[in-house]
């Protein structure tokens, strides 16, 4: 997200801005790698976009960020909050909005200094101290003193190398599945896991109501300051933090009042009145109500095609947000059919000064609606996506949970409402922390199981990191299976191939599939000629299977099923009484269902009586059905 790349140019005392539209920077000998210049060079339009946007939003804004007065009246909960207090209050979301941070620490560690640390962390942030409560109906933060947050200690050092792997799984997993209750826990818990003498495992958990990825950013860092300075015995670094997370909420408020929110307002209803619902190929049919299991593929793009796409990004002045998102967008439309794509994208939503230090829930979910009709080239949807991202940028403060209220799209318990996928180009910070503690080896635990908590139907993840592109794609493993998933991957890799090559080819030529899975389609899996048994009928055959695998399944339909004994079963029952009723060879039986288990059974109980079956569409005037009747001369119906 852009705000990240300039948070990160900012703490390398790297300074920004604009002179007559001009984008001019200053940085101190040695801090402006060529790394973070190409980086400036690819994202300048953004970074643009970003300066006007802001500073606009700036000049219009009347009231100051400041702190209030803790005088004991009630504080308000920000707008992400209260949708995501609402959100638990259902008791839908599980585990849904767990934030698992895990730390790998190989070396010396101090477990007091650690303890300590995660103290000072919670004293500074009163987010992390906080428990929400309801007024008359209405949601409200309660912010408690200081507390010293329990650090449970759990020792795996005395199992052997394969139980300890298998042991820490199963704690990591059941302690991501514990819940917080928020009317009394504070939302932040900790586990510290000794696998050995030097190598342990730090997991905070934080729940999103009190965090967001940036603030994950922010956590660490601080980490890292307090347990130095314990350490070497001094004072924290850190200086004191302007403001509070209570302190943005009442700002929020008060500032997406009158003509600010009815300017945000107008553009949104415009942009996504009447969005259809993405309606993405599943493998099952969708839950009743929204399921959150889920699980995770990589993808990772060769350095000569993520070259390619660095080029084909700076030619056309746009960024590689843009170009990875647009041909995401192709691939949503060549596989749905729609021109109307809807995808969400997270933004930081830090574009104030005073909020870049807080811990809390600030990220925002742009809804970037693209209209592909047309029959339009790639550079011209990616000009499309452009446009669409710039104006999202200049109307990032309506928090998604107003768009929702104001639009009133219809609601269900299944989806998420507005959009169902989401996409993001991160920093390389994914892979590899960028902060350090004292004689400790830092980093992620590489670990994780298969199994996560996703809150979308897919989640594409990307991040540039040196001269490749690497992405994770998590998914509802309710609705896909892994090697649907799989496949869409290695289609998204196979278009991005393509655009590089032909940018000016329509996107309905573009390519989807390799010259493998082209030749497995056409070729393989049309080679179906097989010779049958001359002496025996379709139903016979059917028999001789159920024989050999009765309690496997024959039969599905979309929550219904059937194994071949049941469906033989039931198959036979209606044969006999169609027997009874005159059915015998060359008797003619028409059928007249929808698609479902019963017609399945029809026609092989026809069979099995000695008739044939005549097919009759119910869907079909009753003239036309008469006249059929009448013409194949049916006995039955």
């Amino acid at each position: 997200m852009i705000e990240e790349f300039l948070f990160e140019l900012r703490n390398q005392d790297i300074q920004l801005w604009l002179e007559g539209g001009q984008l001019h920077y200053s940085a101190p000998e040695g801090k402006l790698t060529p790394t973070l210049l190409a980086q400036l060079r690819d994202r300048k339009a953004e970074v643009i976009s970003f300066l006007y946007n802001a500073k606009q939003s700036l000049d219009s804004q009347q009231s100051p960020l400041k702190p209030i007065k803790r005088d004991g009246n009630s504080l308000p909960l920000s707008f992400a909050q209260q949708r995501l207090w609402f959100i638990e209050k259902t008791g839908l979301s599980s585990n849904a909005y767990n934030m698992p941070l895990t730390l790998h620490l190989i070396g010396e560690l101090d477990e007091l200094a650690l303890q300590h640390s995660l103290n000072q962390i919670i004293a500074r942030h009163e987010s992390l101290r906080t428990t929400f409560s309801e007024i008359n109906g209405t949601p409200v933060q309660v912010i408690k003193s200081p507390f010293e947050l329990e650090l449970a200690k759990k020792d795996l050092s005395e199992l052997i190398l394969s139980q300890q792997k298998t042991q820490l799984q199963q704690l990591l997993q059941t302690e991501n599945e514990q819940q917080f209750a928020l009317e009394v826990d504070p939302p932040i818990r900790a586990v510290l896991f000794e696998l050995g003498a030097t190598e342990h495992i730090l997991l905070v958990t934080l729940h999103h109501i009190a965090s967001d990825g940036w603030s994950l950013t922010v956590f660490t860092k601080e980490i890292s300051a307090h347990y130095t300075a314990i350490l070497q015995n001094q004072p924290s670094p850190l200086p004191e933090l302007p403001i509070q997370y209570a302190d943005f909420a009442v700002w929020q408020r008060n500032y997406l009042q009158g003509q600010t929110l009815q300017t945000q307002l107008d553009y949104w209803k415009q942009k996504l009145q009447g969005l259809p619902q993405l309606q993405l190929p599943t493998d099952y049919p969708r839950p009743t109500v929204e399921s959150f299991n889920g699980a995770g593929l990589p993808i990772n793009l060769p350095t000569s095609l993520s070259s390619k796409l660095t080029q084909l990004t700076q030619q056309q002045g746009v960024t590689l947000f843009m170009t990875l998102l647009a041909a995401f967008k192709v691939l949503l439309y060549r596989y749905t059919a729609q021109e109307q794509i809807a995808v969400g994208s997270p933004i930081a939503n830090r574009n104030r000064r005073e909020i870049e230090g807080l811990i809390g829930f600030f990220v925002n979910s742009l809804v970037m609606h693209t209209n592909l009709g047309g029959q339009p080239s790639f550079i011209e949807v990616l000009n499309r996506v452009k446009q669409t991202a710039l104006e999202a940028y200049s109307h990032q403060d309506l928090p998604f949970e107003k768009i929702v209220e104001e639009l009133q799209p219809e609601r269900s318990l299944s989806q998420n409402p507005l959009f169902q996928v989401s996409f993001a180009v991160q920093q390389s910070e994914v892979l590899k922390p960028s902060f350090s503690l004292p004689n400790l080896e830092v980093g992620w635990y590489q670990e994780a199981g298969a199994e996560m908590t996703v809150r979308f139907d897919l989640e594409l993840h990307l991040w540039p990191v040196e001269e490749q592109i690497l992405g994770f794609c998590a998914y509802n493993r309710d609705l896909f299976e892994g090697e649907t998933i799989q496949r869409m991957l290695s289609h998204y890799q196979n278009l991005l191939s393509a655009v590089v090559e032909n940018p000016n080819q329509p996107i309905s030529l573009l390519p989807l599939m390799s010259q493998t899975e082209q030749q497995q389609l056409l070729v393989a899996w049309n080679d179906t000629k097989k010779d049958y048994p001359t002496d025996k009928c379709i139903h016979e055959l059917f028999e001789a299977q159920v024989e050999k695998t009765p309690e496997a399944i024959a039969l599905v339909f979309e929550e219904q099923q059937l194994t071949y004994s049941q469906l033989n079963s039931k198959a036979n029952q209606l044969a006999h009484h169609l027997q009874e009723l005159g059915v015998e060879p060359d008797v003619r039986v028409g059928i007249c269902v929808e698609r479902s288990l019963e017609m399945i059974v029809g026609l092989l109980a026809i069979l099995k009586a000695g008739g044939a079956y005549v097919p009759l569409d119910p869907s079909y005037p009753p003239s036309r059905l008469n006249y059929m009747i009448c013409d194949a001369q049916l006995s039955l119906v």
